[in-house]
């Protein structure tokens, strides 16, 4: 593709210019081919995905705003800054002496770690006795996954299916995002100072990470001016949607794979290698996959949105494309496929598999006021005045705040002759609205059926949590932020006066969604009852470790426990999904198979009233206890409600000993087969 077809008001002398330019540019540290330029992409753009592609890249390699020739271009951009040399040469030199582009890359690296670790400060200080302040149960998941990381490496156990814990059933892992290529590459952390500090350290990279990898492909493939590639770079990192999943879940925030997943599907619509490029894109999926699925799929789904509003508007770019295209997606699909055959079959068809989401999230959605509220952890954000515009706090996938969003939206208008920019808007809109969710509302009030009550039940989409499409939504903004700066260039005004309203602009934008610390409150310590390992008399290869109360949704800190134990002890129940009913095939509920034990101490916890307990009670509890092949029960003496949960299972198998911490049943006479 030419300028001429990217930019619809590039006159037809710059197009000539662009058509002759050399096949390839230099890009501050290395020379890139022109076979490694996607066509249809206007820039050196990279798709949307849970992010968006963004900038415009000749047929000869070369970016280029249809006002300067390519060579110009190429030549201003050789000292990485797009500068050129004063009169004199000295302080160009002396620029190009103090801030070369690998010291620029590195302080801007800096800038993302630092911001990183001020975002998560307050569960540094304790990582073991700090958690989100509004939910526990997603990061005690998290660290139990990370334990099983450990055994995987050290002892050989198998990665995708686990009984230690929902004992006897186990946990389908393929299943319940076991984060495993990010858990296996912690392990010696993991090792050496537990899951927790794991926990913190991913959240922290997660964030850094995935800032800088939209900073290095941005700056490398979309625009020209370093201001222009860090402020997409952070809002890609830091924007309220991050921040909102930042204290619970690091497999979605963990995106900084993303940008080149995008690159290379951008690539290989021109690619001249399209077997090489179709195997380095399998590989980059493949390890996504072990990441975080639904991302990965929204990347796939948001490049093929952005790729079809390129076609409809230049019809003429399929032709050259869709044969490296198909040669290249065919290669990464054998390829990708071949690895992951087996992990998917364990997933959808191995034991506890299940198909869809449990109703509890398949309906969850934004509201469109969300779209112009600031994030609850950001500067000008308020966790009270955002209730109801999203499913719960760790689901803010939207809350750009009023300036961005009118920015955004004057953005477009300003740039629509760009076809780049018109393809990042229509992706865009497109997600922001499927991100709605089956109701579509304003301020909680409902207003019509939304477009997602007609996917939900497809495959695969059965499985998605709607309301995260918000993610893909939140990237295309930060891209189409970048080229708004990058283009900042062009106008036909004093320098001076540009510098004004950039900065002026940016300061509108995102100081009210600027990254606060995110809040945390104190957990109840893993009982040195556990820690002391005073445990391991008590309890056997095939028997379980029961925390009081049993492990659920509601209450995951045995599975901690377990965690800080590198999962040397089973555990029945826990956090997880898992089917409803069967085996297979029905949809997917938090928890497994329903416990009357379970649910009798979780409503003694919850409310504080000791009941009286029958004999028919006492015998369901004792099959549950022998069916769990319970060792001991253990319940930490500072347990919120202690004293009423300790009478309670007093009822159940008799009195307990107080051993360091923790109360002790040792109830391996009465659940032991041959006893």
């Amino acid at each position: 593709m030419t300028p001429a077809e990217t930019r619809a008001d590039s006159p037809p002398a710059t197009d000539a210019a662009a058509g002759t330019a050399s096949r390839t540019v230099t890009r501050g540290e290395g020379t890139a081919a022109a076979s490694d330029r996607p066509v249809g992409t206007a820039s050196a753009a990279t798709a949307p995905a849970a992010t968006a592609p963004a900038a415009t890249v000749a047929e000869s390699g070369a970016v280029t705003d249809g006002t300067r020739p390519a060579d110009d271009i190429a030549v201003g951009r050789q000292d990485g800054s797009g500068a050129t040399p004063s009169a004199d040469g000295r302080s160009s030199r002396w620029r190009r002496f103090r801030w070369t582009p690998r010291r620029r890359d590195l302080a801007v690296l800096g800038g993302f770690l630092l911001t990183a670790v001020w975002v998560t400060s307050q569960i540094w200080v304790d990582p073991a006795g700090r958690v989100a302040s509004l939910y526990s149960s997603d990061p005690a998941q998290v660290q139990f996954f990370l334990a099983h990381s450990v055994r995987v490496v050290l002892h050989g156990e198998f990665p995708f299916f686990t009984e230690q814990f929902n004992y006897p059933d186990g946990v389908n892992l393929m299943a319940n995002t076991a984060i495993l290529a990010l858990g296996i590459p912690m392990v010696p952390v993991t090792l050496l100072f537990g899951p927790a500090v794991t926990f913190v350290l991913l959240v922290t990279l997660g964030l850094a990470g995935t800032a800088s990898a939209w900073y290095y492909v941005l700056s490398r493939h979309v625009v020209r001016t370093p201001l222009a590639a860090i402020v997409g770079g952070w809002l890609c990192g830091f924007s309220p949607a991050m921040l909102s999943h930042a204290s619970w879940h690091p497999n979605i925030i963990s995106q900084f794979l993303l940008p080149f997943i995008v690159w290379r599907v951008l690539v290989i619509t021109r690619s001249t290698r399209p077997y090489r490029d179709g195997a380095l894109l399998a590989l980059l999926v493949t390890t996504q996959a072990f990441i975080n699925e639904e991302i990965l799929l929204f990347t796939a789904m948001a490049c093929g949105i952005f790729l079809l509003a390129v076609v409809a508007q230049r019809p003429a770019t399929w032709s050259a494309a869709w044969r490296p295209m198909a040669k290249a997606l065919g290669t990464c699909t054998v390829i990708a496929g071949s690895l992951l055959a087996y992990p998917l079959y364990v997933q959808f068809a191995g034991p506890m598999a299940y198909h869809g989401l449990s109703d509890a999230v398949r309906d969850y959605g934004n509201d469109i006021a969300a779209f112009f509220a600031p994030g609850s952890p950001t500067l000008g954000g308020d966790q009270r005045a955002n209730i109801n515009l999203a499913p719960n706090y760790s689901e803010e996938n939207a809350f750009f705040g009023w300036s961005l969003a009118l920015i955004v939206v004057g953005i477009v208008v300003w740039l629509r002759r760009e076809l780049l920019v018109r393809a990042l808007a229509v992706t865009a809109v497109f997600f922001a609205v499927l991100s709605l969710g089956e109701r579509i509302s304003w301020w909680d009030r409902e207003l019509v059926t939304g477009p997602w009550e007609w996917l939900v039940r497809l495959p695969l989409l059965d499985a998605v949590v709607p309301t995260r499409f918000g993610l893909i939504t939140s990237v295309v903004v930060a891209v189409l932020l970048a080229l708004a700066i990058d283009r900042t260039r062009e106008l036909d005004l004093p320098r001076p006066a540009v510098r004004t309203l950039t900065v002026a602009g940016l300061v509108l934008a995102l100081l009210p969604i600027l990254p606060m610390p995110l809040p945390m409150t104190s957990r109840p310590p893993v009982p040195k009852f556990i820690t002391a390992d005073r445990w391991r008399p008590y309890v056997g290869p095939d028997q379980t470790l029961v925390p009081i109360p049993v492990p659920s949704m509601g209450n995951a800190h045995g599975m901690r426990w377990a965690a800080a134990t590198n999962l040397d002890f089973k555990i029945p129940g826990g956090y997880f999904l898992a089917p409803r009913n069967g085996n297979t095939g029905d949809p997917g509920r938090f928890g497994g198979r329903p416990s009357g034990m379970g649910a009798l101490l979780e409503e003694v916890a919850s409310t504080g009233r000791t009941p009286k307990l029958d004999d028919r009670q006492r015998r369901r509890c004792l099959d549950e206890l022998r069916q769990w092949r319970a060792a001991i029960l253990v319940l930490p003496v500072r347990q919120h409600h202690a004293e009423p949960l300790r009478q309670t299972v007093e009822q159940l198998v008799g009195p307990g000993r107080q051993e360091l911490d923790v109360w002790v049943w040792d109830v391996r006479t009465l659940t032991d087969p041959s006893a």
